[in-house]
């Protein structure tokens, strides 16, 4: 038979009624035994399977997941792992669309999130998204939402994060203690809460050193590479240069790196660099970049284990409720002036 089998052909070739077929496939009490079995031996044989779509919609609810992530880099696709973990332990599956920092892409996502019928949704903003009409629209149709690792003060969704205001602190009070004493930082797109935190540690750690900062070596830029090059060149053509550099992703930082190779500076004595995220090719360059590591994988599997209480027991979780995991330096030769300072 040509095309998926529906209860329509078993019920004509048996010359049943759709209702019968249906509750003889529901093993419903009320069906004579002898035709139940004709129609389970039939659907055998057929290959017959239920029509997930139909049960979804009778149901309502497909047990899938929505995520929407600003790219699919190394830190986004562990999270997004940890997310497939989760969905999978509780029988879930996960739809996964990259808006690429675009805020119209974005939009187009949630909207075909919504048009899916998924059962809830976990989103990380993109660095363009100043507005957030869209993903208003996801709570006020009461579909449960959970940000993580970006997030929006303006939405009243539960949060999962990293401690980005220590994670900050931690990589500039390193820095400091290293001896460096014009510390610049990278900061990524103004808008962006992930970038204010992680500027709040910076700002933090020169005030608990008794230190002034410049506000000349605050410099903002997006989160790629060739951004980070060029903003650091910028800095490095100051007629009093940085000595060192905190740049808040790891592709910043690689890409201030390039630049600082360019001017033909030595990393740690001429300048320090520490980045954040932990990403494996700040390991692999040379000389190695100290940088500042989340937990990507549990960040993300947090996440999908409380979206799915939000979705199993909703309006128990409160709509302020927030994770916050902890963040961790891993200090390497870009930084380290002082062999002392190994152990921070």
């Amino acid at each position: 038979m040509d095309g998926q089998v529906t209860i329509k052909d078993i019920a004509r070739q048996l010359n049943l009624s759709l209702s019968t077929v249906s509750r003889a496939l529901r093993n419903a009490p009320d069906v004579n035994p002898e035709t139940r079995h004709a129609v389970m031996e039939l659907a055998e044989a057929l290959s017959y399977t239920p029509s997930r779509l139909a049960l979804s919609l009778k149901q309502r609810q497909t047990r899938t997941i929505g995520v929407i992530v600003p790219n699919l880099d190394t830190v986004l696709s562990a999270m997004i792992r940890g997310i497939d973990e989760a969905a999978l332990e509780s029988g879930y599956t996960v739809m996964v669309l990259q808006s690429n920092e675009s805020y119209g892409r974005e939009l187009a996502n949630t909207k075909r999130l919504l048009e899916s019928l998924v059962d809830g949704i976990l989103v990380s903003v993109s660095s363009e998204t100043k507005i957030f009409d869209h993903l208003q629209e996801i709570l006020k149709r009461k579909l449960p939402m959970v940000q993580f690792d970006r997030s929006s003060s303006e939405l009243k969704a539960p949060i999962v994060r990293v401690d980005n205001v220590s994670g900050g602190f931690q990589a500039t009070e390193h820095l400091i203690q290293q001896g460096y004493r014009r510390i610049a930082i990278l900061a990524g797109p103004k808008n962006l809460g992930i970038g204010k935190k992680r500027m709040k540690g910076f700002f933090d750690a020169h005030k608990g050193a008794k230190r002034k900062v410049d506000h000349d070596l605050i410099t903002h830029c997006d989160f790629s590479q060739e951004s980070g090059y060029w903003t650091t060149l910028d800095l490095l053509s100051m007629r009093k240069r940085p000595d060192a550099i905190f740049a808040i992703s790891d592709r910043i930082a690689i890409g201030a790196m390039l630049a600082i190779r360019e001017k033909g500076l030595q990393m740690p004595t001429d300048i320090g660099l520490v980045g954040f995220n932990n990403e494996p090719t700040v390991q692999l360059v040379t000389p190695a970049v100290s940088s500042v590591e989340m937990p990507s994988f549990e960040l993300g599997k947090l996440a999908c284990k409380l979206l799915i209480e939000k979705m199993q027991r909703h309006g128990v979780i409160p709509e302020d409720h927030e994770e916050i995991l902890k963040t961790r330096l891993f200090i390497r030769p870009s930084s380290l002036r002082d062999p002392a300072g190994a152990g921070i």
